[in-house]
C-alpha cells in the first residue's frame, strides 16, 4: 500500500451560523460545532483512506472564542498521521464576521478515525508521507498524542509509552 501526501486529505468546510444553531446568548452551541468538526474530520480521513471511517476518539476541545449568530465558520481538516488501521486528523476552526471582516481562530482539536470494511471490521490504511516542516512536526507529535489517548482510554500501560517517557526524561537532562 502506497503512502499519501497530507495535502490529499486537506478539506475546508464552511457553515453559516443560523438561529437554530445558537443558544440563548446567540452563540453557536458547542455540540453543533463538534458535529460539524466530526463531519469535516471524517471527510478528510475518508479521502486519505479511501474507505469508510468511524470516529474512535476526540481529543480535548476547548472553546477559545465564542462564535456568534451570523458568523461563517471555516473548518480546516487534514490527516496528520496514519497508523495500522487508524488516522489522526487535525482540525482548525475559524469564525468570521463577514460585514466587519473580523476573523478569529476559535478551536483546534485532533480526531481519530478507524477505517472499516462493509462488515465493520478494521482494515489497514495507507501510510502518510509528510513533506513540509509543519507536516513532519505534526506527524512526529501524533505518536505521543496517540500514546496519551491510549493511556487515558485504559488501552496502554504508561510504562509502554516510550515516546511520552522520552519527553519527560529529556526535560530532566
Amino acid at each position: 500500500m502506497k503512502g499519501k501526501n497530507p495535502q490529499n486529505s486537506l478539506i475546508t468546510m464552511n457553515e453559516l451560523v443560523l438561529p437554530n444553531d445558537t443558544n440563548t446568548l446567540n452563540n453557536l452551541m458547542g455540540g453543533r460545532l463538534l458535529h460539524w468538526m466530526d463531519i469535516a474530520a471524517a471527510i478528510s480521513a475518508q479521502k486519505h483512506c479511501n474507505r469508510i471511517v468511524v470516529t474512535a476518539s476526540v481529543d480535548n476541545v476547548s472553546f477559545q472564542h465564542p462564535i456568534k449568530l451570523g458568523d461563517v465558520v471555516t473548518i480546516n481538516a487534514k490527516v496528520t498521521r496514519a497508523f495500522n488501521t487508524s488516522v489522526e486528523v487535525r482540525l482548525d476552526v475559524w469564525a468570521e464576521n463577514i460585514p466587519s471582516g473580523h476573523r478569529v481562530k476559535s478551536n483546534e482539536a485532533y480526531y481519530t478515525f478507524v477505517a472499516v470494511d462493509q462488515s465493520g471490521r478494521t482494515i489497514p490504511v495507507p501510510a502518510l508521507i509528510p513533506e513540509t516542516e509543519e507536516e513532519i512536526a505534526l506527524f512526529e507529535g501524533a505518536l505521543r498524542r496517540r500514546q496519551l489517548r491510549l493511556i487515558l482510554g485504559g488501552k496502554m500501560n504508561p510504562d509502554e509509552a516510550t515516546e511520552l517517557k522520552a519527553l519527560f526524561t529529556a526535560a530532566k537532562q
